[in-house]
């Protein structure tokens, strides 16, 4: 028998975003998502059928709801967009289908991907599927993408990363979450949250089907003023091949000789949970019993960069949330009767207010402020500044040259040559419980969960979220494999070194 996508309250919701969920013919599949909430619709089974020949056929694909697709809404999770049907694929969306996958719904966020637990989501919150009855988050802003991945509802997922929005749900739910470098990805067609900042990247449950996946996404689009040019990419792939060749030769017959590895310091504050440590030195340990170099560095400018990050995302998302007035985009919310209406700030004022929810709110407020004429020198600016001492932090510990900074010297800057790739946790903690993320929600406490994950995503590196097993309170743990801008490959790589010794 055919059944909704959601159970009852959840299908409410849906219908008055304006649509209808599609019926779903697994009984399987519904009975996942109607207690993770990881999927708020799906593709047509005509659209399904359609899929052709490809390296990806057969493949199956959930992609994030705030990336567009022409044959099932974009909602963003948001009542500001309930009605939008996108006219036209973005650029990931129409490499999938041509590479033959099977994309086969959109995937819950938190809406307009603010957020970092997807419990700011219209169509309710995410439910981690590692352990359902147990309620914990499932992370955000990508939980969704992240859920489905893990509870086998789908091969690979899509999602996008601002300041950790891939990593943090891939290291509740115990999937493999890669944020590509700055540029690689295409995000025409990604309704945009801060534009120096969001990256689409990839969900599976092995790295080596987020390669694969990756290699077909990884391509130049011109419609993107953001991509990295032919020109780059190939100078980053042939330094990162060269660096490569000291160790990747070697590993293929089980040592990893020649491999440098960094553990940063400052990636170790005091809210950081002893299993999540405990995780992490098995993981080192087992990279050193093969024969990796293991080197402490230090990045001093990390202690600032989530401040910066919030400074700059905000800044960034009170300039694109500008659009969504309710006269050229968005819900339109009519003024009662008798209201003032001879003032444009009050008709926008009430469609914002019920169109946006209060984190989306929260965040246009704080970045509207920061770029005010008094604030401007002392927040903004001064955010940028410390984004550039950490992107130089990053320049002096890498083997490989940042091939976007001309001005870096191409030799290593290190006595040891600097490391190949940085190793640290991926996130401060286990999934917390949903009843706590819904209580708790003054928004500071679900910043902290960002810390590990921003410095990166300022300097536009690629991460790489490896599950490294279970924490002491049975929940997964991951660790992140960073390297330098256009890497990708190289952090890849080592993140199946690690899939194949840790348990």
């Amino acid at each position: 028998m055919l059944r909704p996508l959601r159970c009852s309250g959840h299908l409410r919701a849906l219908n008055i975003l304006g649509y209808h969920a599609r019926l779903i013919t697994s009984q399987a599949t519904y009975d996942k998502n109607a207690d993770i909430n990881a999927l708020v619709f799906t593709a047509s089974e005509t659209a399904r059928k359609s899929v052709g020949t490809g390296p990806l056929r057969e493949v199956s694909v959930a992609v994030k709801d705030n990336i567009c697709t022409s044959d099932m809404p974009t909602s963003c999770s948001s009542p500001m967009l309930r009605n939008f049907h996108s006219p036209f694929d973005a650029t990931v969306v129409q490499l999938l289908r041509s590479a033959g996958a099977d994309i086969i719904g959109k995937a819950n966020c938190d809406e307009f991907g603010m957020g970092s637990l997807n419990v700011y989501s219209v169509h309710g919150p995410v439910v981690n599927p590692h352990e359902p009855n147990e309620r914990r988050s499932a992370g955000g802003s990508s939980g969704g993408s992240a859920a489905a991945v893990a509870a086998g509802m789908c091969d690979v997922s899509l999602g996008t990363d601002t300041g950790g929005s891939i990593r943090l749900p891939a290291a509740y739910c115990g999937v493999v979450g890669l944020k590509p470098s700055y540029g690689v990805i295409s995000r025409w067609g990604v309704v945009s949250f801060a534009d120096s900042l969001d990256c689409v990247g990839i969900m599976a449950r092995s790295v080596k089907q987020v390669q694969r996946v990756f290699g077909t996404l990884g391509q130049y689009d011109y419609r993107d003023p953001s991509a990295a040019t032919p020109e780059t990419r190939e100078k980053a792939s042939q330094a990162c091949s060269r660096s490569m060749q000291e160790w990747l030769s070697i590993s293929q017959g089980g040592s990893l000789q020649g491999l440098r590895i960094g553990i940063p310091q400052e990636y170790f504050p005091a809210e950081l949970s002893s299993s999540i440590t405990e995780s992490l030195r098995h993981v080192i340990d087992a990279l050193q019993s093969r024969g990796a170099q293991v080197i402490p560095v230090s990045l001093p400018s990390t202690p600032y960069a989530l401040s910066a990050y919030y400074v700059i995302a905000s800044a960034e998302a009170s300039s694109n949330m500008a659009r969504y007035d309710g006269v050229e985009y968005g819900l339109r919310v009519d003024p009662p009767p008798g209201a003032d209406t001879t003032k444009t700030a009050n008709v926008y004022a009430l469609t914002r207010s019920k169109g946006f929810g209060k984190e989306v709110q929260r965040r246009i407020l704080l970045g509207a402020y920061a770029l005010t004429a008094d604030a401007f020198d002392n927040y903004f600016l001064q955010a940028q500044r410390v984004r550039k001492l950490i992107r130089a932090d990053f320049n002096k510990i890498f083997h490989v040259a940042n091939p976007l900074n001309s001005t870096h010297s191409p030799e290593p800057q290190s006595e040891v040559r600097g490391v190949h790739v940085l190793l640290h946790p991926s996130a401060i903690r286990t999934a917390p419980p949903l009843d706590d993320a819904l209580i708790r929600d003054d928004g500071l406490e679900a910043y902290v969960q960002d810390v590990l994950t921003v410095p990166a995503s300022l300097a536009g590196l690629p991460a790489l979220n490896v599950p490294a097993g279970l924490a002491e309170d049975g929940w997964p743990v991951g660790v992140s494999v960073v390297a330098q801008w256009g890497c990708d490959e190289m952090a890849m790589e080592v993140g199946k070194i690690i899939q194949e010794i840790v348990p």
